[in-house]
């Protein structure tokens, strides 16, 4: 199955991000198939405005795996415990790394009340434009977008592309 997962980080992020993408790419349970660039953000808050936090890096990755769902979750929740990551209530909190499923293959489904895909993909530039970077004809299930369209929506010029 190809999925999409995206990245983010406000806590040493360049690193973190950095060494997630090599974790992943060392695992026996995904084969990557492409990696976006970085992006960096400035951290929203759950309005939508601005956070008094550190700045984001975000990125995505297009992999292929034999894991049904809910063992990717778990598996990429495993690597963001071993970076350091406590998840607490505040979605929005610094994180040194977040993994998230964003699509997998063009299922709808819910994994621990979190829907795939992503919301969050229609919703911020952050989410939206390095997946377009890795798979921009990927059709949203739901929306009949590519993700080329669905970021073209958003406002990406807020995005500081580092790599």
């Amino acid at each position: 199955m190809q999925v999409l997962i995206t990245l983010g980080s406000n806590i040493d992020r360049e690193q973190n991000i950095d060494e997630a993408i090599a974790q992943l790419e060392r695992s026996s349970a995904l084969r990557i198939l492409a990696v976006s660039p970085v992006y960096v953000t400035l951290a929203i808050g759950p309005d939508g405005e601005l956070a008094a936090q550190a700045a984001f890096s975000n990125a995505a990755i297009r992999a292929e795996t034999a894991l049904d769902p809910t063992t990717l979750r778990d598996a990429l929740r495993t690597l963001e415990a071993a970076m350091g990551r406590v998840r607490t209530s505040d979605k929005f909190a610094p994180r040194p790394i977040d993994l998230d499923i964003a699509f997998y293959g063009d299922e709808t489904t819910e994994v621990a009340g979190k829907t795939i895909p992503d919301s969050d993909v229609l919703r911020f530039a952050h989410v939206a434009a390095p997946l377009a970077d890795v798979a921009g004809d990927w059709i949203h299930p739901q929306t009949g977008q590519t993700l080329a369209e669905i970021a073209a929506c958003h406002s990406v010029e807020k995005l500081e592309k580092i790599s």
